[in-house]
């Protein structure tokens, strides 16, 4: 679940664990790469059925990763990088 942190100026901020995600050997940059690639698909799929989504885009994204319903898969090359 992603909670959010309050911040000064009414603004909020991700506070997220990603160690469940981030222990299987993924690079935080293949992480985020792949948050926002699936987050910009949810966007993409609501606009296509013209129906808008119950959350943030981002938000439901990670949620999606740290529920297993998606999983990044990095080649070797980057894991060794």
């Amino acid at each position: 679940m992603v909670h959010f942190a309050p911040r000064k100026y009414g603004f909020k901020m991700l506070n997220v664990d990603v160690r469940p995600i981030i222990g299987q050997n993924i690079s935080r940059y293949s992480l985020v790469s792949a948050v926002a690639k699936h987050a910009r698909y949810l966007v993409d799929e609501a606009e296509g059925d013209r129906r808008s989504l119950h959350g943030k885009p981002v938000t439901l994204s990670i949620d999606d990763f740290l529920e297993k319903r998606y999983a990044v898969l990095e080649s070797e090359e980057i894991r060794q990088a």
